[in-house]
C-alpha cells in the first residue's frame, strides 16, 4: 500500500531532517540506508552498514539520538536482543560528552523513543501488506465455510428424500406388487423435497436484495422500459432483505403492468441506521399506492416505514425503508487475528509517555505534578483519537497545549506537536495544513518572546514538526489497517453472500428441475398398469439430482448440453409435450455449456409450470460472434412476469457472467425464451463472473 509506505518515509525524513538542521549532515545517509533496509533489503549487510552510519555520524559529533534508526530495525530483526545495547551505548557516548545526568536521560529517551517509532512504522506497514495480500485467502476460506454449512443443511434434508426416493423406486421394480403403495410413499417425499429445495432457495436469496434487483432490471428490460439501478446498500440485509425485495418485486410488478412508464429508477441507501429502496417510474399520475397494503403492514411489523407519492416533476415514487442489520454476519465469521491496531495503541502510549517524561524533565520540581497532570489529559485525548475525528476532545488538547506555557515556560514547547497529529487527521489537507502551520508558527513565535536563541526555538519547531509527524504517522497507520481490516472481511461477507446466491441459483435452476420432474414422472408412473420404464427413468433422475445436489453444495460440475437436451426432451414428452431438438452449436468452452445447460433445465421447467402446451422447440445455432439457445412453446399465458418468480433473474445473472444476454416475449401463443452467449470472444480462463477471484476452493 502506497500510503503506509509513504508515511513511514515522511516521519523518518523528519527525524533525520532535524538531525541535519543541527548539523549532522551524515544523517541524510542513515535515512538513506534506513529506507533501504525498511522496503528493499532487509538482510544482514543493510543492517550493519546502517549500523556503521548511525555510530559514524554519533561519533562525528552527531545525536545520539540517531542511533534510534539502528535500534528499531534491530527490534524486527532476529537480532532485537541488541537494541538495548544500543541504547545503553548511547548513554554513554552522550555521557562522555557532557556531565549532565538529566540531559543524558533525555538523549537516551530520545533514542529509545525513535526505536520505537521506527520499529512500530514497519511493522504496521507490515500488516498493512499482509492483509491486502491475504484479502483474497480470506474470502475463499469463508466461502469455504459456508459451501461446508451448506453440504451439512442440504445433504441432512434433501439427500436423504433422494436417497428414499431411489430406494422406493428400486424396491417398486423389485417388488411389483408393492409398487402401488412404494409410489405413494415416493410421491409424497419428492413433493417434500421439492418443497424443501424452493425454501431452501428462497431462504439463501432472503439474506440479499442483489437477486431481485437482477430480476427487475430484466422484467422492465422485457417491458421496453429503460432501466437505471443505483445500488448503494451492503450485503448481507438479513430479514430486512426479504422485505425489501417483496417490496421491489411488487413495484416492478405494477409498473409492468399498468405499461404506461417509459422509465424507472430503483435506488438503495443505507443513511444512518436504516435501509431504503426507492423505485421512481413516470408512468403513473397518481400517488395512490394501491395494491401496498398488505406490504406495508409487513414493512411496519419489520420496524419501518413503506409510503408513496408523486415528486414535482410528477414521478411516481415508492420507498420502503427497513432497520439496518445490526452486524453484518454472514455465516461463520472468519476468524480475526490478533490486530495490530492494539499494537498500535500500546506503542502510541509508550511514546505518548516518552515525549511526556521529556517534557517533565525540562520542569523544575515545583511544576512536576501539575505539567504530569496536564500531560496525562493529553495523552489521554490522543488516544481517543485512534478511533475516530474528536473535536471536543480536540479543543481540550488545544486549551492545555497553550493554557499552560505562561507558568511552564520554555519547557512546555514540546508539546504542541502533540496537537498537530491530531489536526492532521480531523481535517482535510487544505484544512490541516495552514492549521499546523500556525501551530509551528505559535511554537517560533512563542521562543522569540521568550527571548531563546534562534537555534534552539529552531529546533523547538522542528521538534514540534517531528512529533507531529509520528503522532500522524502512527494514528493514521493503524487507521489504515483497521480499514483494511474491515474491507477485508467486507470482501469475505460478500464472498459468501456470493455464494449462498450461486447455491440459491442452483437449487432452483439444477435441483428444482430434476425434483420437479422426478415428481411428474412418479405421478404419471402411479397412473401406469406396467411402469417399470417410468421408474428405471425416476432412478436415473433421482441419482442425476444426487449429482445437482453436490453441484449445488460446492463441488463445480460441469454440464453438458446435448445431455440436457434428451433430458429434457424426455422429461417434455413423459408429460406428453411434442418435442423438436435441434441442436447446431460448435464444441463450446466448459462454462458456456454449463450456463446454456441451467438456462434450458429452467426454459423447460417453466413450460411445465406456467404453460398448457403441447409443442416444444429446442435449438441451438452459432453464427460466429455468439452462440445461440431458442426455446418456444404454444400455450403460453402472456400474464406478465410472476410474483415471486426467481428464474428469470437468475438466468440473467448467469448469462451476465460470460457477457450474454436473455430475452423472452410472447409472440401468438407462443412464449419464446432466447439466450445468446459470445462466441468465439471467451476466454475458457476465464473466472467465471467470479468479482473476488475466490473461485473453486479445493477439497470443499
Amino acid at each position: 500500500m502506497r500510503s503506509a509506505r509513504l508515511i513511514l518515509v515522511v516521519v523518518l525524513a523528519g527525524f533525520a531532517g532535524v538531525y541535519v538542521a543541527a548539523g549532522a549532515v551524515g544523517a541524510v545517509a542513515v535515512f538513506g540506508l534506513q529506507c533501504l533496509f525498511a522496503f528493499l533489503r532487509r538482510t544482514g549487510p543493510v543492517l550493519a552498514l546502517l549500523g556503521a552510519a548511525a555510530y559514524a555520524v554519533t561519533l562525528g559529533g552527531g545525536s545520539v539520538g540517531l542511533l534510534g534508526f539502528l535500534g528499531g530495525s534491530l527490534l524486527v530483526t532476529r537480532w532485537w536482543g541488541l537494541m538495548p545495547a544500543v541504547a545503553l551505548s548511547a548513554a554513554v557516548i552522550d555521557h562522555a560528552r557532557r556531565a549532565d545526568p538529566a540531559g543524558t536521560l533525555d538523549a537516551t529517551i530520545s533514542t529509545v523513543l525513535i526505536s520505537l517509532v521506527v520499529y512500530g512504522l514497519i511493522r504496521l506497514v507490515e500488516r498493512v501488506d499482509e492483509l491486502h495480500a491475504t484479502r483474497l485467502a480470506l474470502a475463499a476460506a469463508a466461502v469455504g465455510e459456508e459451501r461446508l454449512r451448506i453440504a451439512a443443511e442440504l445433504n441432512d434434508g434433501l439427500g436423504r428424500g433422494l436417497a428414499a426416493i431411489i430406494a422406493g423406486a428400486r424396491t417398486s421394480l423389485a417388488d411389483p406388487a408393492r409398487a402401488a403403495d412404494v409410489l405413494g410413499e415416493v410421491v409424497a417425499t419428492a413433493r417434500g423435497s421439492l418443497a424443501d429445495a424452493r425454501a431452501a432457495a428462497a431462504n439463501y436469496r432472503a439474506m440479499s436484495l442483489t437477486p431481485e434487483l437482477t430480476t427487475a432490471r430484466a422484467m422492465l428490460d422485457a417491458a421496453g422500459v429503460a432501466v437505471e439501478v443505483r445500488a448503494g446498500h451492503g450485503e448481507p440485509l438479513g430479514p430486512a432483505g426479504a422485505l425489501l425485495a417483496a417490496v421491489l418485486r411488487e413495484a416492478v410488478t405494477d409498473v409492468v403492468r399498468r405499461g404506461e412508464a417509459r422509465l424507472c429508477l430503483i435506488e438503495t441507501d443505507e443513511p444512518g441506521a436504516t435501509v431504503t429502496l426507492r423505485v421512481t417510474d413516470d408512468g403513473r399520475r397518481t400517488a395512490d399506492g394501491e395494491g401496498l397494503s398488505n406490504l406495508a403492514q409487513q414493512v411496519e411489523s419489520g420496524g419501518g416505514t413503506l409510503r408513496s407519492g408523486l415528486s414535482p416533476d410528477g414521478r411516481h415514487w415508492i420507498e420502503a425503508a427497513l432497520p439496518r442489520p445490526a452486524t453484518r454476519a454472514a455465516g461463520p465469521a472468519p476468524a480475526r487475528a490478533r490486530t495490530l491496531p492494539d499494537v498500535s495503541v500500546v506503542l502510541l502510549a509508550a511514546v505518548l509517555l516518552g515525549f511526556s517524561v521529556k517534557a517533565l524533565l525540562q520542569l523544575p520540581p515545583s511544576h512536576l505534578w501539575p505539567a504530569a497532570v496536564v500531560l496525562t489529559v493529553i495523552v489521554v485525548m490522543q488516544l481517543r483519537a485512534v478511533s475516530g475525528r474528536h473535536m471536543a476532545a480536540l479543543s481540550v488538547m488545544a486549551v492545555l497545549t497553550y493554557a499552560p506555557i505562561p507558568f511552564f515556560g520554555a519547557a512546555w514547547l514540546g508539546v504542541p506537536g502533540f496537537l498537530a497529529g491530531p489536526i492532521l487527521l480531523a481535517f482535510r489537507r487544505r484544512v490541516s495544513v495552514p492549521l499546523v502551520a500556525a501551530v509551528l508558527a505559535s511554537v517560533a513565535a512563542v521562543s522569540w518572546r521568550l527571548g531563546l536563541p534562534l537555534s534552539v526555538g529552531v529546533n523547538y519547531t522542528l521538534s514540534a514538526l517531528v512529533t507531529g509527524l509520528v503522532m500522524h504517522g502512527l494514528l493514521r497507520l493503524a487507521a489504515i489497517v483497521a480499514e483494511l481490516r474491515a474491507a477485508r472481511e467486507s470482501l469475505a461477507r460478500s464472498a459468501v453472500v456470493e455464494e449462498r446466491l450461486r447455491a440459491a441459483r442452483d437449487l432452483h435452476d439444477l435441483l428444482g428441475h430434476s425434483l420437479a420432474a422426478i415428481l411428474l414422472t412418479c405421478e404419471l408412473a402411479r397412473r401406469l398398469p406396467e411402469p417399470r420404464a417410468q421408474l428405471a427413468e425416476i432412478v436415473a433422475m433421482a441419482e442425476r439430482a444426487e449429482h445437482d445436489l453436490r453441484s449445488v453444495s460446492g463441488e463445480q460440475r460441469d454440464l453438458s448440453l446435448a445431455a440436457e437436451a434428451d433430458s429434457a426432451a424426455s422429461t417434455l414428452a413423459t408429460a406428453r409435450v411434442e418435442v423438436s431438438v435441434s441442436l447446431a452449436h460448435p464444441p463450446l468452452p466448459p462454462e458456456v455449456e454449463t450456463v446454456l445447460s441451467a438456462v434450458l433445465r429452467e426454459a423447460v421447467t417453466n413450460v411445465l409450470r406456467h404453460s398448457s402446451a403441447r409443442r416444444c422447440v429446442i435449438s441451438t445455432e452459432a453464427d460466429g460472434r455468439s452462440v445461440r439457445l431458442r426455446v418456444r412453446n404454444d400455450g403460453a399465458r402472456a400474464t406478465g412476469s410472476r410474483r415471486g418468480s426467481s428464474g428469470i433473474g437468475n438466468l440473467t445473472t448467469r448469462l451476465a457472467t460470460l457477457d450474454g444476454r436473455l430475452t423472452t416475449g410472447f409472440d401468438d401463443g407462443w412464449f419464446l425464451l432466447d439466450a445468446a452467449v459470445p462466441y468465439p470472444g471467451l476466454d475458457p480462463a476465464r473466472l467465471g463472473g467470479d468479482a473476488h477471484g475466490v473461485g473453486a476452493v479445493a477439497g470443499v
